[in-house]
């Protein structure tokens, strides 16, 4: 019985259709975390012609520490990826390796770090978290919308 069971389980997500952009609308809007003087802005539009634009930066009072350009489009095998561009230097793609209604996660073994990057969002409140790929090392923000 429970051989029959893992099979109908197997081919339940076998035959589930690959995650579409638009399944990750949850993650639009202007979200702002502030804290002991430092503040980080994330934005994201929302899904169209198959992509998420987002922008991310960082700093100190009036200082900019940080920036990165962001996306979210179908990567070279057609499965999601999320492709960070810290600083304006080349994308680095981090493949979609799980999403529900209000989350994801995107990985990527062979980076240096992050190699896990992963939204959450419940309400006005989106948690991003990022780590290495075992989820040690993990450094994360909680934004509020904007």
């Amino acid at each position: 019985m429970r051989m029959i069971a893992a099979t109908l389980a197997l081919l339940l997500v076998a035959a589930s259709p690959a995650a579409t952009v638009d399944d990750l609308g949850w993650l639009a809007g202007d979200w702002v975390s502030e804290a002991d003087g430092r503040w980080t802005d994330e934005g994201w539009a929302a899904p169209r012609g198959g992509m998420m634009i987002g922008y991310s930066r960082s700093g100190r009072g009036d200082v900019l520490r940080e920036f990165e350009f962001l996306r979210i489009a179908a990567g070279e095998d057609g499965g999601l990826a999320y492709l960070a561009q810290p600083q304006g230097r080349a994308p680095v793609a981090f493949p979609l390796v799980r999403h529900d209604k209000a989350s994801a996660t995107f990985e990527n073994a062979a980076h240096d770090y992050p190699q896990r990057i992963a939204y959450a969002r419940s309400g006005d409140t989106l948690t991003a978290t990022i780590s290495a790929i075992d989820g040690s090392k993990p450094r994360t923000w909680t934004y509020r919308r904007r």
